[in-house]
């Protein structure tokens, strides 16, 4: 998949709920569904200033001239062997770049700290240290959850939802982790339009504020799973 429709899935719900990116949705929404790029939509997605600096940082630590390549996208809202080549360096002056003006001093240092403690350049890492610090949204458990990308099993296929078996987030004994698994619906479909086509009962499936993003495969998922432990671990450490 061209990685500008990619990414673009992922950044589609958030858009259309005005957490990030410009006042751009029905674009955004119809680039994907036709499944068709364009400068246009580059442009378009360069204005999601939470994100677009992780790509960056992606790219130019791999020696990938294309922000928007697939692999960067991946790395970054999935997870991919991309990420564990970030300089450290770099993840570091990046993150003070983009914060140092809107943190205390203290709170930047606890921050800046979480990189040579191993954070990567992932979405789950931004979700789940870097929200509670920058006041972006509610640091509340059902924003983390509705924040991260999550995934699940497709039980069943209704007109407008996907009904998928998966594990939440929650709080337990003051720590946060993956909780058993339970049934979620997500919004596949408006107006008769979604991103996943020819959905099978059976099929992984990601989700970024309760709408269907992309079918997985059993790599992304496992990939997923491993880049969301991982940074809740991190997370703990300073909860």
């Amino acid at each position: 998949m061209d990685g500008t429709i990619l990414f673009a899935r992922y950044a589609f719900m958030p858009n259309r709920l005005n957490y990030c990116g410009g006042d751009d949705n029905k674009a955004i929404f119809e680039y994907c569904a036709a499944n068709e790029t364009d400068p246009g939509l580059v442009a378009i997605l360069r204005r999601f200033q939470a994100a677009y600096p992780y790509l960056k940082l992606i790219a130019g630590s791999n020696h990938i001239p294309d922000p928007f390549d697939a692999r960067v996208v991946e790395a970054y809202w999935i997870g991919n062997e991309l990420l564990d080549r970030v300089d450290l360096a770099q993840f570091h002056n990046s993150l003070r770049e983009r914060f140092a003006k809107r943190l205390d001093p203290k709170t930047l240092d606890h921050l800046l700290g979480k990189a040579p403690l191993g954070a990567r350049a992932h979405h789950s890492f931004h979700v789940f240290d870097i929200h509670s610090h920058i006041g972006m949204l509610d640091h509340s458990l059902d924003t983390m959850e509705s924040c991260r990308i999550g995934w699940g099993r497709i039980k069943q296929i209704e007109a407008t939802h996907f009904v998928v078996e998966h594990q939440p987030l929650v709080l337990e004994r003051g720590k946060l982790n993956l909780g058993d698994l339970r049934d979620k619906r997500v919004l596949r479909q408006i107006d008769g339009t979604g991103f996943i086509t020819n959905p099978q009962v059976g099929d992984f499936v990601s989700f970024h504020w309760d709408w269907a993003c992309d079918r997985l495969r059993p790599r992304q998922v496992q990939n997923l799973e491993k880049q969301t432990r991982y940074h809740l671990e991190l997370a703990n450490r300073t909860l």
